[in-house]
C-alpha cells in the first residue's frame, strides 16, 4: 500500500447534507445511535486488529508481507501530497462526468479491494482448512533488466489457500461492483484499513507527530475551509470511506441515509497506535501501556467528534479531536512515568533489520524458483575463505 496515495480523502464524519433533510424523513434517534455505535466499532476493528499484525509484519521473513517504512521525510510530504490529490479529484468530478469516473475508479479499486480482503481473511481462513488439505507454494516474480542491473518489480508467495481466499474476495468484489451495496463497500473499507495499520509503519514517534500534524492542518482546512472534501466524499463512489445507515431500522438492508467515516481517520491514527504497541513490546514490561493509551484516546477522539457534529449538524474534520488525544494522552502518560526519552528515542524500523536481509541486486539464475532461492542463499552468505596455499606448490 503506498502511503501518498493510500487515502486522498482523510475524512470525515457527517450526517448528511440539507438536501437529505428535504427529501428524506428524519432518522430516528435510535437509527442515529446505531449508525455511529456502529461506525466507532467498525473504526476500533482494523486498529486492534491490525496493529497485533503489524507486531508479526515487523518480524516476519515473508518479502511479500514487507511493510513499508515512513521517514520524516515522507510523513512531511504527504499532507502536501494528499492536498494536490484531493484537488485533482474535486477538479475531475467537476470537469468530466462524475459517472465515467467513478466506473474507472471502481474497477480500479474492486482489482485491490480483492486482493486486500484476500490478504486480511487469509490468517482466519487457514484454521477451516483440513490437515490433509493439498497445499502447493508459488511464487509470482517480475524482474526489470539483467545481470548486475537486474530490480526486483514484483516478488509475491503464495499458495493454495490463498488461491481459496482469492476466490471468496471475488464474489464481494463482484457483489461491490455490480450493487455497490454499503455492506461490501465495508467489508473493502475494512480491508483497506486493517492492511494499512498492518503494513505502514512509523519509522519513530517523531515521525508519526509530523505526519498527524500536518493532517491534523490538513484535515481541518479542507473541512472548514473549503467544500472540496464533502463534495468529494459524496461523489467519489469507491470503498475509501466506512457508512452506515441511519435509517436501517426502518428500511433494512436498503436503507440509503448514511452517516460516513473517511478511512483516513483509521489508517492516520492506527499507524501511530500500532507504533506504541510496537514500543510497548521493545520496553520487555509485558505490559501494553501506550497502546491501549493511545487506543483509548482514539475512542474518546472520535467520540468527540460524532457528538460535536451531531450538535452542530456539520461535518467535522475527525482529525482536529483525533490528533491531540492520540499524541497527548501517551506523552503523559511518559511524563508520568519518565519515559520520554525511549518513546522518541525508539526506532521501529531497528527492528526489522535483521529480520530482513536485503539484496542490492539479483543473480543471473535460470531454471525453477527453487534454484533461484539457492543462489540467494549463497550471495548472502557472502564470500568463503579463501585456504592458504601449500608453499610447495609455488
Amino acid at each position: 500500500m503506498d502511503s501518498a496515495v493510500s487515502d486522498p480523502h482523510n475524512g470525515s464524519t457527517e450526517a448528511g447534507g440539507p438536501a437529505n433533510v428535504t427529501t428524506r424523513p428524519p432518522s430516528t434517534p435510535e437509527g442515529i445511535a446505531l449508525a455511529y455505535g456502529s461506525l466507532l466499532l467498525m473504526a476500533l476493528l482494523p486498529i486492534f486488529f491490525g496493529s497485533l499484525r503489524s507486531v508479526r509484519c515487523a518480524r516476519g521473513k515473508n518479502a511479500s508481507d514487507m511493510p513499508e517504512t515512513i521517514t520524516s521525510r515522507d510523513a512531511a510530504r504527504f499532507p502536501i501530497i494528499a492536498s494536490c490529490t484531493l484537488l485533482g479529484l474535486y477538479l475531475f468530478f467537476k470537469i468530466f462526468s462524475q459517472e465515467y469516473i467513478n466506473l474507472l475508479l471502481s474497477m480500479y479499486f474492486f482489482v485491490l479491494g480483492i486482493l486486500a480482503l484476500s490478504h486480511t481473511i487469509s490468517p482466519f481462513m487457514n484454521k477451516f482448512f483440513p490437515a490433509n488439505f493439498p497445499n502447493r507454494q508459488y511464487q509470482l516474480l517480475f524482474t526489470q533488466g539483467s545481470g548486475e542491473n537486474k530490480e526486483e518489480i514484483v516478488n509475491y508467495e503464495f499458495d493454495t489457500k490463498d488461491l481459496v481466499c482469492l476466490g471468496l474476495s471475488s464474489i464481494v468484489g463482484v457483489w461491490y461492483l455490480l450493487r455497490k451495496h454499503w455492506i461490501a463497500n465495508n467489508l473493502f473499507g475494512l480491508a483497506f484499513s486493517l492492511n494499512g495499520v498492518e503494513l505502514l509503519h512509523l519509522n519513530n514517534v517523531s515521525t508519526g507527530c509530523i505526519l498527524l500534524g500536518g493532517l491534523f492542518i490538513y484535515d481541518v482546512f479542507w473541512v472548514f475551509g473549503t467544500n472540496v472534501m464533502v463534495t468529494v466524499a459524496k461523489s467519489f463512489e469507491a470503498p475509501i470511506k466506512l457508512v452506515f445507515p441511519q435509517d436501517l431500522l426502518e428500511k433494512g438492508l436498503e436503507a440509503d441515509n448514511f452517516a460516513m467515516l473517511g478511512l483516513g481517520d483509521i489508517v492516520i491514527p492506527g499507524i501511530f497506535i500500532a507504533l506504541l504497541l510496537r514500543f510497548d513490546i521493545s520496553l520487555k514490561k509485558n505490559t501494553h501501556t501506550y497502546f491501549y493509551t493511545s487506543f483509548a484516546a482514539y475512542i474518546f477522539g472520535l467520540g468527540l467528534t460524532i457528538s460535536i457534529m451531531h450538535i452542530f449538524k456539520h461535518a467535522q474534520p475527525a482529525l482536529l479531536y483525533l490528533v491531540p488525544a492520540c499524541i497527548g494522552f501517551p506523552i503523559l502518560v511518559a511524563l508520568a512515568k519518565g519515559e520520554v526519552t525511549e518513546m522518541f528515542s525508539y526506532e521501529s524500523s531497528a527492528e526489522i533489520l535483521p529480520h530482513t536481509p536485503r539484496l542490492t541486486h539479483f543473480p543471473t539464475v535460470s531454471g525453477s524458483p527453487a534454484s533461484l532461492a539457492d543462489s540467494m542463499q549463497q550471495k548472502l552468505a557472502g564470500p568463503r575463505r579463501r585456504r592458504p596455499q601449500n608453499p610447495s606448490t609455488m
